[in-house]
């Protein structure tokens, strides 16, 4: 299968890309920063020789460039399988005190990059002559502040209402064509962000934990799926 995957040059993104690499699948990936993308395209390629991994720098936050991207990946001419909108941001605020333009950012960021890239690459995904034989599937990251307040969310926790809400209605917009939607609901997961934090990295959760449950939800039969996953530290939330 072919695999594309947004925000993949480090954390979640990187160990997704690694998971579906490391299982045979091709993957296509950008990243903001160009230096780190091509850094993890080139280590991919070293320890998975076998499959296609191809990169290129783009900023979903952009509408266009969410849109070029998904047009780069289309000018490949290979068949887009799996879908990964993981590409994200956090700003932490109040609504009340959270600095202007924020909410702005946040629904650029964390919403429309998934909304322009899916709408770029779903005609080609809904390309399939049965598509009750077809292994299409979208999932969106969002984030246990997608159904929890929680202080200092703000925006970000609009944001990411929001992309739930985006992922159920288009859930029921695929379901004739074949198509599935997963959610993915993640805690805090221990990557680049949490370094000097203090936290220790046992208490909350590895990125690989987030990768091998949508490697996992994508290799259900086509009559099964995931509608959402919800992952926290065994502890409990921060």
């Amino acid at each position: 299968m072919n695999v594309i995957i947004t925000g993949a040059s480090k954390g979640l993104g990187k160990a997704i890309a690694e998971k579906f690499a490391a299982n045979n699948h091709n993957v296509f990936m950008c990243s903001r920063n160009e230096v780190q993308l091509y850094k993890t395209m080139e280590e991919l390629q070293t320890k998975f020789p076998s499959v296609v991994i191809k990169a290129k720098a783009f900023d979903v936050s952009i509408k266009e460039q969410a849109q070029a991207f998904g047009k780069w990946v289309l000018s490949l001419k290979f068949p887009v399988d799996i879908l990964i909108n993981n590409a994200g941001n956090f700003l932490p605020g109040s609504v009340h005190e959270e600095e202007d333009g924020t909410f702005e950012k946040m629904l650029a960021a964390n919403l429309s990059s998934a909304y322009h890239l899916t709408r770029t690459l779903l005609p080609e995904m809904m390309k399939q002559e049965n598509p009750e034989n077809a292994r299409k599937h979208i999932f969106n990251m969002c984030s246990t502040a997608s159904f929890e307040a929680y202080t200092s969310g703000g925006s970000y926790s609009i944001s990411k209402f929001a992309l739930a809400g985006f992922s159920k209605n288009l859930r029921e917009e695929m379901k004739p064509h074949g198509i599935k939607v997963t959610s993915v609901f993640p805690g805090a997961v221990y990557t680049d962000s949490w370094s000097g934090s203090g936290v220790d990295p046992k208490r909350i959760m590895e990125a690989n934990d987030v990768a091998d449950m949508i490697y996992a939800a994508s290799q259900l039969s086509q009559q099964a799926t995931v509608e959402d996953i919800i992952l926290r530290p065994q502890l409990g939330d921060l």
